[in-house]
């Protein structure tokens, strides 16, 4: 993290990648555990989503796993459990650099001023904790926080495919997440993301990057992902905590000869 006297520039890694027009890369991170989060902090991720909503995470352990990215090049982020605002606050005032919102599935206002001070929005003042986490003075944490932190809304509903123009349009909206898996729920054909109705994500995808909002997605492989790059997606989950345990414990057994 920058500090105090830093040369001008963003302090949140994503924003500094995407001056770069690089992809930032992610998990999400759905197990109660600081030492968890303390490990994929330093395993090269340029963020980590502390999932509150479905993950099993409570506030104090949340603080805790947002505490434990400091010193790494992970910038931590937080998915609450419902397009409610005052969920974020505590979160942010842990110092989380970015907020998803899930189900949001018409204008965005409500998102986006839940993350900003007044007079873009509405959060309170009491960032005890997230000035030292980003290696900054309080004064310098409350002029930079409205510019750094990131409002992220998830695109998981037919209903928000209809409006994503309107969604995308808000100011100081700056991902969409398409959330494929929820969106063929919704449909009612869960889990068969190759569906015709499911093809709706590639109106979403070209109304996104139209706008100024990043597009931000889930990509199950490696080629996934760099396909997804390449169509203009420049933020990716490449899975979760649990997936890549799984695979992991997996390649390993699968290794050893047994007899």
């Amino acid at each position: 993290m920058a500090g105090s006297d830093a040369a001008p520039g963003p302090i949140n890694r994503m924003r500094a990648l995407w001056q770069e027009d690089k992809p930032a890369l992610g998990i999400l991170v759905t197990a109660s555990s600081v030492q968890v989060m303390q490990v994929l902090a330093r395993a090269g991720f340029d963020w980590l989503l502390v999932d509150m909503e479905h993950g099993v995470i409570d506030l104090t352990t949340a603080h805790g796993m947002i505490a434990a990215t400091q010193g790494t090049p992970a910038a931590p982020i937080a998915r609450v459990a419902a397009n409610v605002s005052w969920l974020a606050k505590p979160l942010l005032d842990a110092g989380a650099q970015g907020i998803v919102f899930p189900m949001v599935n018409s204008r965005a206002e409500a998102a986006v001023r839940a993350v900003k001070y007044p007079p873009l929005g509405d959060r309170h003042w009491g960032p005890f904790y997230a000035p030292p986490l980003w290696d900054l003075p309080m004064p310098r944490y409350m002029q930079v926080a409205n510019d750094e932190i990131l409002t992220i809304v998830m695109i998981e509903h037919p209903d928000a495919i209809q409006n994503i123009e309107e969604i995308v349009s808000v100011p100081g909206v700056d991902l969409a997440v398409i959330g494929i898996f929820d969106l063929a729920t919704a449909l009612g054909v869960p889990g068969q993301l190759g569906h015709p109705d499911v093809a709706a994500i590639e109106q979403a995808e070209a109304t996104i990057l139209k706008s100024n909002v990043k597009l931000d997605g889930v990509a199950l492989s490696p080629a996934q992902a760099n396909q997804m790059i390449e169509r203009g997606y420049r933020m990716l989950a490449l899975g979760f905590d649990w997936s890549l345990l799984q695979r992991a414990s997996a390649a390993v057994l699968e290794g050893v000869n047994r007899g």
